[in-house]
């Protein structure tokens, strides 16, 4: 593979934000995976570790490669629990950018705030992804104001 057709692009939030979700709907709309994993079904290949798939939370970053165009795209899916931040600040320094999953009922959560002044302390160019918008209760517009609010990020929605 030639390097310059590589992205490593990580995956990263609050803890139940949905990432590993968002990384198995990945794996599946790209082809990597033929069935959608779900996280509490116990059966999302991201979450590789028996506790892992016990507790239902991502404890370790683990990494899968999927095809876009003529690059291969590596994702870090990485934990979202306070007490598993360093494997996040681990992943971070490799990232060329990194995708903020962000719930759209709860908004900027204080692990929100934690690992987005990681990534911008590193530089890290980021996208949010405004997830769980079917959800009872789910507010865009507050979820984008919590984002500019709290950390005093521009955000422009698209």
């Amino acid at each position: 593979m030639n390097p310059d057709k590589l992205r490593n692009v990580g995956i990263i939030a609050h803890i139940d934000a949905g990432k590993t979700t968002v990384t198995e709907r990945i794996l599946f709309y790209t082809g990597v995976e033929h069935r959608m994993g779900e996280v509490h079904d116990g059966n999302a290949v991201m979450d590789w570790m028996e506790e892992e798939r016990e507790r239902g939370i991502t404890i370790t970053a683990a990494a899968t490669r999927c095809p876009w165009r003529d690059h291969s795209i590596q994702i870090i899916d990485t934990p979202g629990h306070v007490d598993f931040t360093a494997e996040v600040q681990r992943s971070l320094r490799v990232l060329d950018g990194a995708v903020v999953v962000l719930c759209a009922v709860a908004g900027v959560q204080a692990q929100t705030e934690a690992v987005l002044r990681q990534a911008t302390r590193l530089k890290v160019p980021l996208l949010v992804f405004v997830n769980k918008m079917d959800r009872m209760g789910a507010d865009y517009q507050a979820a984008l104001s919590s984002l500019q609010g709290k950390l005093d990020l521009p955000a422009v929605p698209v």
